[in-house]
């Protein structure tokens, strides 16, 4: 066996090892020299339905980071559409590049052809890094999209009911710490104000909360500062703010040793996906700390809800009182946590891991 055999075999085995680890069905790798198309997408679990998730577009520094990446999105949706009571698996696509100069026409196309020949097991729609216009593309060469403008009898952006879904979770968590839902008054710090940030921020200026916030995005800032008169801080300094509730709605993992530990909040309630860098080790030290944690593929899910409505005929309003929804699904979450002792993230998982075993004794009956 040559040396060059030898690497490549070596590293299939620690992609299925990955793989095995989360459980995950089916992960396709898809490359096109002529369009410089990259990409992998992920099909976590299809119990429920088939596997519905965002194609993210990011500029990657390693395949192994887009790989780890698209591997935790995935999982995350299979959780966030079962306990959302969607029928729906759970999967997610990630694209290797700069979304502002790599994306074209024919990339997207390709993308699309890929999608298609998944047969119906995988439907994709807009997330960071990618748009409406962009799934008008896809739309062209697959049935398999969601996510599309309200022109084409899409539910356009997701991203207000995304925003709508967290604030429902973060009033809900008000309830179990405060005693009263209401934000007026309270002080809240937004970690990353995109477009479900910004709708978040609005939301709550328009409740009466005293806002803070950060981004990498000066237009953003200004925007917010002018708009809803927020608070703007820098970098790090978001997480050491005195506050009663802190909003991650940026990348994940953020929920880290070093940044629990900075944290002075009572709730931490955002938008952003797989925000515990680690599952059991940070969620167990949130527990510990005493601050109540609003599991993110619950109270994200606005935007999973809004284009299910799609696959099944949308219908806005019905996008919406769904999404409300979340807010008594979060307050049984951290019912079932005190009850039984074990953090949120925990309870959520098993909640949501417990209609897909139910459901998959009913399909395995004969």
């Amino acid at each position: 066996m040559s040396t060059s055999t030898t690497t490549i075999h070596d590293k299939q085995l620690g992609i299925f090892a990955e793989v095995k680890s989360t459980n995950h069905e089916q992960v396709v790798f898809c490359n096109d020299n002529a369009s410089g198309l990259r990409a992998i997408i992920a099909i976590h679990n299809t119990v429920l339905g088939p596997g519905l998730g965002g194609t993210r577009m990011w500029n990657y520094a390693t395949e192994a980071e887009a790989l780890n990446d698209v591997l935790r999105l995935s999982r995350g949706m299979t959780y966030k559409a079962a306990i959302s009571g969607l029928n729906l698996g759970g999967a997610k696509a990630v694209i290797i590049g700069d979304a502002k100069t790599d994306k074209s026409e024919a990339l997207m196309r390709k993308f699309g052809r890929f999608v298609e020949n998944l047969n119906g097991k995988y439907i994709t729609a807009e997330d960071v890094g990618t748009t409406t216009k962009d799934m008008e593309y896809v739309k062209m060469e697959t049935d398999s999209v969601a996510g599309l403008p309200e022109s084409m009898g899409g539910g356009g952006d997701p991203s207000p009911v995304t925003a709508y879904g967290v604030y429902m979770g973060m009033k809900a968590s008000a309830k179990k710490a405060y005693g009263s839902d209401s934000l007026a008054g309270k002080r809240i710090s937004v970690q990353g104000i995109g477009k479900v940030g910004m709708h978040l921020v609005e939301l709550m200026h328009a409740e009466g909360a005293i806002i803070t916030v950060s981004d990498i995005n000066d237009e953003s800032l200004k925007h917010a500062s002018a708009a809803y008169g927020t608070k703007v801080v820098s970098g790090n300094e978001i997480y050491s703010q005195d506050v009663d509730i802190f909003a991650p709605c940026a990348l994940g993992a953020i929920l880290n040793t070093e940044n629990i530990n900075a944290l002075k909040c009572n709730i931490i309630a955002g938008a952003a996906n797989n925000q515990l860098a680690d599952e059991d080790e940070h969620g167990n030290m949130i527990k510990q700390k005493g601050f109540l944690y609003a599991p993110d593929f619950l109270v994200n899910a606005g935007g999973l809800i809004n284009v299910y409505s799609e696959v099944i005929g949308y219908n806005r309003e019905n996008a919406m009182r769904d999404t409300e929804k979340i807010y008594d699904t979060t307050l049984n979450i951290y019912s079932v946590a005190e009850t039984q002792n074990i953090h949120t993230q925990q309870a959520a998982t098993m909640l949501a891991q417990k209609r897909i075993d139910d459901i998959l004794s009913v399909r395995s009956t004969y």
